[in-house]
């Protein structure tokens, strides 16, 4: 792209830099930030920035908060016997989002890859660890992607903790409805079939839609 304006140059360039913005995409945001009312451009820039530099981690989970302790964590109705496990922060607001569940999480910040570097120093394995052995903990949800690494990942915490009267789960995995047999990996399929359900399950279900 040739620009006329350096100003608008750089400004594109760095929106190009975030995650699936091309420079013609990050061009039009551009350009619609130069018709937009100056103010409205100073609130939006200025809450990035604040948003970047005064953003916490929350010291039980480590989910994202505006405090020490997020409002998950300091929530009294939420159900802190269980702890579901999580890869990554946005895994925690794609499970809120579902309303279906009102325990407690902690997120790992990845899930263990060897190959990448990534061992349980890099991850807040530890902390874990001694959440659970601290709290009582009675049942950790392991909500890992469905891969080699998150299956490894879930093995290793669950020796972390075999000494402990803790019961770990995982989410139910299986063929998404809709989906057909053909296009399903080997392992996913494999897991459907020995996760079976009776047919009394299958047809309520259907029945409840």
């Amino acid at each position: 792209m040739i620009f006329s304006s350096k100003l608008i140059e750089d400004a594109v360039q760095e929106f190009a830099k975030l995650p699936g913005i091309g420079k013609k995409t990050a061009l039009r945001m551009v350009l619609h930030l130069l018709k937009t009312d100056k103010g409205e451009v100073d609130g939006f820039t200025e809450a990035v920035a604040r948003m970047r530099h005064e953003i916490r981690f929350c010291s039980h989970c480590h989910n994202i908060s505006d405090k020490e302790v997020c409002d998950i964590c300091a929530n009294p109705g939420r159900n802190r016997g269980q702890l579901c496990v999580v890869e990554s922060i946005r895994d925690v607001i794609a499970i809120e989002s579902t309303q279906q569940y009102g325990g407690l999480y902690h997120v790992l910040g990845g899930i263990l890859s060897p190959l990448d570097g990534i061992g349980p120093e890099q991850l807040n394995i530890g902390t874990l660890n001694s959440r659970v052995r601290e709290t009582g903990v009675g049942e950790l949800i392991m909500a890992l992607s469905p891969t080699i690494e998150g299956d490894t990942t879930v093995y290793y915490i669950a020796r972390q903790v075999a000494d402990l009267p803790v019961n770990i789960t995982t989410i139910a995995r299986g063929i998404a409805f809709g989906g057909e047999l053909e296009y399903a990996d080997e392992m996913t399929l494999a897991r459907s079939i020995a996760r079976r359900l009776p047919i009394e399950n299958y047809v309520s279900g259907v029945k409840s839609n």
